[in-house]
């Protein structure tokens, strides 16, 4: 149905059964009043059929949707395999591995790879160390004794490390308070 044709029938009105029963017949002509019932069914098929065109709409758009849903995490997913090959790599070369300095690079490198892989799609890791505690980024774990003054009320540690997804926090920063 084109534009022009939904504006047509917006601008119509359909008359309501009492509005149908009031409506005046020709007295001296029949055939208007069997006129004004022929336009009236049209009115009523055109309606009936746009009904069933916005049923058909909302679910196919239902249908789209869940599709996203399903397919979503796809990008990502794809963007991280080559991480996991990289791990799958390394646990074989770690069986033979005589060189545990190579070791340690090979995992630094995979760290980075798998960490600038996050950060194009939008994470940031939530800085907190030292700062005064915020209760909107972070969680107290425990308090303890600050080893000096100006960590009073500051974070001396962090146990497990928060993260943003495109400024939405996702995780809180979980930290160690001076008090």
């Amino acid at each position: 149905m084109n534009e022009q044709e939904q504006k047509d029938m917006q601008e119509q009105e359909i008359p309501t059964e009492q509005e149908q029963q009031n409506l005046p017949v020709d007295e001296g002509n029949g055939d208007s009043g069997t006129d004004l019932m022929k336009e009236l069914e049209e009115q009523k098929d055109k309606f009936i059929r746009l009904l069933a065109e916005f049923e058909n709409y909302k679910r196919r758009t239902t249908k789209e949707r869940l599709e996203l849903f399903k397919t979503a995490g796809l990008e990502v997913i794809k963007d991280l395999l080559p991480a996991l090959d990289d791990m799958d790599r390394a646990e074989v070369a770690m069986e033979t591995a005589t060189n545990l300095d190579a070791v340690k690079d090979g995992l630094k490198l995979m760290s980075e790879k798998l960490r600038n892989t996050l950060q194009q799609k939008g994470l940031k890791e939530i800085s907190c160390k030292g700062e005064a505690f915020d209760t909107d980024r972070m969680e107290a774990i425990t308090e303890i004794s600050a080893p000096s003054p100006e960590l009073q009320g500051k974070v001396v540690d962090v146990l497990e490390k928060g993260y943003t997804l495109n400024d939405k926090i996702i995780r809180y920063a979980k930290v160690v308070v001076g008090k």
